[in-house]
Formats: structure tokens, C-alpha cells, sequence
């Protein structure tokens, strides 16, 4: 706000000095004229025509040597010609690259300029003119001739060109900027947001492991359970699970890092794909607390890609499967190849995605919103899984799509390119 106060500042003080300028060479113009004018009637005066001037002025009045001049050619009956002053105040005007309308006017300064005569016909407007000085053509300065010039902002506007040039120039690279900082502040704002809600889900999602792996352990250590082995174990087996989600939450935080600095290493081989999804699908059996129903039909069945971050991509398509779903989950999982590309689909009878959350759900930190709309509540997690596989889909110079229709289904699409003689 302060270049642009100061830029107005500098504007208008050029403004004002321009338009200074135009009334100083205004002026001029109006006294050559009107001499060059006096001459010519003078010219015209008997030979040895002499006026004179009077020695002793009134106090307090300064009269010009041209009123008396003036008054004198009149006197003996050659009156001022406004055509001819027009005429020639024009060729000065020009001169001076002043090209806009005038018109010159005998006025009364003693009665608020009040027009006697002008050379066109013209209608005087009250704003957008610039009038010279009166210069006095009576001795008693009851009349004077002045010059108007009409629409005068034209020249003035041309000569501070360049300076108007430069300060839209600078007008838009401020804007600009303001604009560009508005948006970082904005963005800011934004990353602020997500780190706070990341940091609350994190901690929120780290929570019930740890509770359980203290409360488990503290039991363990109290010695009340060396004489029920069973129930030991089962303890020992919830220590090991929670110590296992945990360990894999900071494995795929780090491992995201990682894809998106470029600095994780796909080690790509041909592999099957059927023991890869048979495990999956035993380990999400046993582990769901929902009923769920697995299908598959591989038509493709060997995929070139690293088996660990594929095997951990499609994990979390399942996941995602059975936590949006309703009570009981259908998922089907298919593949098929065509000249390209190997096409691996996740497809569920879920909740769905609406089309404005279909266009954010990769990116990182965020999460579908549709399971706010259902009676399912708040689902754990941070919005890490579908990052997680666009990540290593683009690891991979492959892609993901999905395909969705609210409260019907959700079909993911894994696109791996397949095998090439760059491949080992």
C-alpha cells in the first residue's frame, strides 16, 4: 500500500507539473500572437502613427505596454481581429506538440471572466479546460484576451507516457505479488491445518497400540498370568500385533518420504501374482472384524514391479475396501494385460466417493469425507494409504485411477507397465 501511495504521490505531482508546463506555453503562445496580430494592424495604421503610453500609473495597477497599445490601434479604429490571434496562436500550439481544441475569447476579469466575444463557435464547458493568463487589450483592464484550450488532457497524458507505462508496469508486478503472497499465506495456513490434523490423527491412531502394549506388558510383568499360558500367549500375541502396527506406521511414513525425494530404490522383478493376493486376502480374512467375501479373476498372472511396495499398495485398497463399507464387504480382485501396461482392479461394494472427493483422495494427508455421510462414524487413520500407492505407482511409471458411484462401489485401478528389455 506504501509504493502504491507513493507511486500516486509521483503521478500526480508529474500531473501537476505537465499541466504547468501546458499553461506556461499556453501563454506564451497567447502574447506572440497577439503581438505578431498588433504588428499587423499596426501596419495598417498612417505612416507615422506614434502611441504613446502615459508616464504616471494608477497606484496599486500595473497595466501592460500592449493595453495601451491595443487601446490605441483601436482607438483609431483597427480593432483586434480574434480570427487572426486564433490563427496564429494555432501555428504556435503546434509548435509546442500541443494538438487539441481551443478558441480565443475577449473577457471581462473585473466580472468573473465573463466572455465578450470568442473566436468559434464554442460551448464553454465548466471542467476539463485549461485557460492562459488574461492578458489586457483596454487600459482600464475592464477587457483582456485569454486563450482555452479544450480537452487538454490528451497532450498531457502523452507526454507522461513513458512514466504512465512504467508505473502500470510497476502497478502490476506490486498486484502481482500481493496476489502470489495472499495465496503463500493461504497455503501456509493450509499446511498449518494439515500438520495440525496430522499430528492429531497420528497421535490419536498411536494411542490404542500403545495403551495396549503398556496394559499387556504391565500384566505380563505383574506374574499373574505364569500359570495360564493360554492367556499369556494371547497377551504376548497382542504386544506383538500393536508393536507390528506401529513399526508399519512409521515404515510408511518414512517410505513416503522417500518416494517423494526420489531417494527410494524400486527394485523391479517378474513375479506371480496369485500367491502375492492369496496371502492378502487370508490375512484380511482373519484379521477383519467384518464378514468379508474375496473374489478374484487373473487374467494377467505375473506382473513386473517390487513385489514389497505392490504387495503393500494393494494392502491398503483392501483396508480402505473394509473400512468404508457397510456390514458386510464384497471385494473383487481382477487382472488383465493389454500392449502397455499390466491393469490390477480393487473393486468393493463400499460406501463410494463423490465426485468432489474423488479429486483430492491422493494426495497426501487427506481423506475421503464420504464416511461422514454415513451412519459409520469417524473411521481411524490419516490419510496415508492412497497417497502411499500413487506414490508407488509413479515409483513404478505407472498410475492409479478410480472408478466410483456413492453408496454403490468403489473399483481402484492399478496401471503397471510391463515387463521391458530395460528390466532385469
Amino acid at each position: 500500500m506504501a509504493i502504491l501511495g507513493l507511486q500516486a504521490i509521483w503521478l500526480f505531482n508529474t500531473y501537476a507539473l505537465v499541466k504547468r508546463n501546458i499553461y506556461k506555453e499556453c501563454n506564451e503562445a497567447l502574447r506572440k500572437a497577439l503581438n505578431e496580430e498588433a504588428v499587423i494592424r499596426f501596419k495598417q495604421a498612417p505612416n507615422r502613427t506614434e502611441i504613446y503610453s502615459p508616464p504616471i500609473k494608477q497606484v496599486g495597477e500595473i497595466v501592460p505596454e500592449f493595453a495601451y497599445l491595443s487601446e490605441g490601434l483601436s482607438k483609431l479604429g483597427f480593432e483586434l481581429s480574434l480570427n487572426k490571434v486564433d490563427t496564429i496562436v494555432s501555428v504556435y500550439l503546434s509548435g509546442s506538440n500541443i494538438e487539441s481544441e481551443f478558441f480565443v475569447c475577449i473577457v471581462n476579469p473585473k466580472r468573473d471572466e465573463q466572455i465578450l466575444q470568442i473566436s468559434k463557435q464554442q460551448i464553454l464547458p465548466s471542467l476539463g479546460i485549461i485557460k492562459s493568463e488574461v492578458i489586457p487589450i483596454r487600459t482600464d483592464l475592464s477587457q483582456g484576451v485569454q486563450l482555452v484550450l479544450l480537452n487538454p488532457y490528451w497532450t498531457i497524458f502523452e507526454r507522461m507516457g513513458l512514466l504512465m507505462i512504467a508505473t502500470a508496469i510497476m502497478m502490476i508486478m506490486v498486484i502481482t505479488c500481493i496476489i502470489y503472497q495472499i495465496k503463500i499465506i493461504i497455503r501456509q495456513d493450509k499446511i498449518a491445518k494439515v500438520r495440525e490434523d496430522f499430528s492429531y490423527a497420528m497421535i490419536h491412531d498411536m494411542k490404542t497400540p500403545l495403551s495396549s502394549i503398556l496394559a499387556c506388558t504391565s500384566l505380563l510383568h505383574s506374574g499373574k498370568m505364569d500359570n495360564l499360558p493360554e492367556l499369556k500367549e494371547k497377551y504376548f500375541c497382542i504386544v506383538e500385533d500393536e508393536g507390528g502396527h506401529l513399526l508399519n506406521l512409521a515404515n510408511k511414513v518414512l517410505t513416503l518420504s522417500k518416494l517423494e525425494s526420489h531417494k527410494l530404490e524400486i527394485a523391479k522383478t517378474v513375479f506371480p501374482l496369485e500367491p502375492m493376493i492369496a496371502d492378502l486376502i487370508e490375512k484380511f480374512t482373519v484379521k477383519s472384524a467384518k464378514p468379508v467375501h474375496f473374489t478374484t479373476h487373473l487374467q494377467a498372472k505375473e506382473v513386473c514391479a517390487d513385489e514389497e511396495y505392490l504387495k503393500e499398495a494393494l494392502s491398503n485398497l483392501i483396508d480402505n475396501a473394509i473400512k468404508y463399507s457397510e456390514e458386510s464387504v464384497e471385494i473383487d480382485i481382477s487382472s488383465l494385460s493389454n500392449s502397455t501396461h499390466t491393469l490390477i482392479k480393487v473393486h468393493d461394494n463400499g460406501i463410494g466417493i463423490s465426485e468432489k472427493d474423488r479429486k483430492h483422495i491422493f494426495e497426501k494427508f487427506e481423506r475421503a469425507s464420504a464416511f461422514k455421510r454415513s451412519r459409520l462414524g469417524k473411521v481411524a487413520g490419516f490419510g496415508l494409504g492412497l497417497n502411499y500407492v500413487y506414490q508407488v505407482m509413479d515409483a513404478h511409471e505407472g498410475s492409479v485411477t478410480v472408478n466410483s458411484v456413492e453408496k454403490e462401489f468403489s473399483e481402484f485401478i492399478l496401471y503397471i507397465p510391463i515387463k521391458t528389455e530395460n528390466y532385469d
